[in-house]
């Protein structure tokens, strides 16, 4: 049985010049590819054209956007489905930052030419909806067959780490493997670096995330404390390449990289940067700068997505992660991989073939969100009554809503006890709300040294056990939430 988790201790835009000449696009070769958090921002650029602002404000923004051909020459792919899907990857784009705050937020180190977050992001046919799916970086992937695009040798297929196939083949094999992996037709492909998330965190005049617990990075330099904050463009950074702040590593990020989505969107949807055409171009600049694209997507794209996109919000958002079956998969050649829960992860990429809400997977009763997942939490019932069966009663119910009770309850030492009572380790205060959420009118009760095991003394008050859900992405049935579940309340 696992050992809950402990509670922390508590501790007017420039005239632009003249257009310069179209750059040509960068070999693969010599980007620098780390890390692709970025993504978040092409999001926005799509939520942002809903202002319907016309071509005369973004004229000359396509000459921004370097081009790739990821679709060249490729067979045998799915059948297209319906709605669009885009491929979100990214690099680490660090020649745009300077030195000083390379420093300040730890953005040293060497590149290695590889994907570090890759996203399917689905716009619904009817656009009213988008459904993010991230794909852990270190997903237990096979490559097609494919030409290796730095020293032109031909490689049969094999296993790699899902973001090795960039290097190995860059944006061709990467959409090549992504689709081999989901069965789902990839329709643009987008690549973005942390220069343009910077600028565009900065631009829009920061974004608001909560967090119930200290967060705190050595390696990226994060240091929250618990509460509200509105992240500015470097600080936002930090947030979402974090991966050392608790014991779930790579996927821990993901989920906070979700959370900073729906705040974006909520930030860009509410905050007047849609009405204001100059705002508005500053932003798409800002996204735009450092962003390689099919040939197929554009300004023009853009537009026309967004104008059908005016009514888009935190909840027309729903995010996951690709629900993993076996972490430290040893794979020979590819080292310790990620390996995907088959039949889960048909179901969600089936949604994204068949343009459904992911969220319909979800378990349709309403329950409470609450800090830690039931299932992280040890509890004892012990009935505090003279009423026989109550402990059995309790310990069920709370068994049926996701609680690791002993499934063995006992009398309490004492049995007058009229309102039932949550019994705790200090250490675990945050695994006690979350049990008590679950038992309406407890007393909470810390005892110090109790340990992590929690006790429920079942009064003469008890009626119910409510049901309560994890509010961490992940947590839920199939990890799936929508934008205005994760965003500050």
């Amino acid at each position: 049985m696992p050992t809950p988790p402990r509670s922390p201790r508590p501790r007017p835009a420039p005239r632009r010049p003249s257009r310069p000449p179209r750059r040509a696009p960068v070999p693969p070769a010599r980007r620098k590819p780390r890390w692709a958090v970025r993504a978040v921002t092409t999001l926005s650029v799509v939520v942002l054209a809903s202002a319907g602002i016309g071509h005369a404000v973004l004229s000359g923004l396509d000459a921004d956007i370097d081009r790739v051909d990821p679709f060249r020459d490729m067979k045998n792919r799915p059948e297209a489905g319906h709605g669009m899907n885009i491929l979100l990857v990214g690099t680490d784009g660090r020649d745009g930052i300077g030195q000083e705050e390379r420093k300040k937020y730890r953005l040293g180190g060497a590149p290695c030419n590889c994907t570090d977050t890759i996203m399917i992001v689905h716009i619904s046919e009817d656009r009213e909806r988008a459904s993010v799916v991230s794909l852990p970086r270190d997903s237990y992937a096979e490559t097609p067959p494919h030409r290796d695009h730095v020293s032109g040798e031909e490689h049969e297929g094999h296993p790699v780490k899902l973001n090795a196939a960039y290097a190995e083949g860059g944006p061709q094999l990467t959409v090549r493997t992504v689709e081999k992996m989901t069965r789902v037709k990839i329709d643009h492909y987008l690549e973005v670096d942390f220069t343009s998330f910077m600028k565009t965190v900065d631009v829009v005049g920061g974004v608001e995330v909560c967090t119930d617990a200290p967060l705190k990075d050595r390696h990226t330099g994060l240091d929250l404390p618990a509460g509200r904050h509105t992240l500015e463009g470097g600080q936002a950074l930090q947030y979402v390449r974090a991966r050392h702040v608790d014991g779930a590593a790579d996927l821990g990020r993901m989920k906070r990289q979700q959370h900073f989505m729906a705040a974006l969107v909520d930030r860009v949807t509410s905050s007047g940067i849609l009405l204001n055409p100059m705002k508005f171009r500053d932003v798409t600049r800002a996204v735009l700068g450092s962003v390689r694209a099919d040939k197929g997507f554009g300004t023009g794209e853009l537009l026309d997505l967004g104008r059908a996109m005016r009514d888009f919000s935190p909840s027309s958002s729903e995010f996951t992660t690709v629900p993993v079956e076996r972490r430290g998969h040893a794979v020979k050649g590819a080292g310790s991989t990620l390996k995907w829960d088959a039949e889960k992860a048909e179901l969600i990429f089936e949604a994204l073939r068949r343009d459904r809400p992911l969220s319909a997977h979800r378990s349709r009763d309403e329950a409470l969100l609450v800090p830690v997942d039931p299932r992280q939490i040890r509890v004892q019932v012990e009935n505090g009554t003279l009423t026989t069966g109550l402990g059995r009663r309790v310990d069920a119910a709370l068994a049926s809503t996701g609680f690791a009770t002993t499934r063995a309850p006992v009398n309490a030492a004492e049995q007058d006890v009229r309102r039932t009572v949550v019994a705790y380790d200090p250490r675990w205060d945050r695994s006690a709300k979350s049990l008590a959420a679950a038992l309406p009118g407890s007393e909470l009760r810390a005892v110090k040294g109790q340990g992590a095991t929690l006790k429920v003394i079942a009064g003469a008050d008890f009626e119910k056990v409510r049901k309560v859900r994890a509010a961490d992405p992940g947590r839920g049935e199939f990890g799936v939430v929508r934008g205005d579940e994760v965003r500050c309340s």
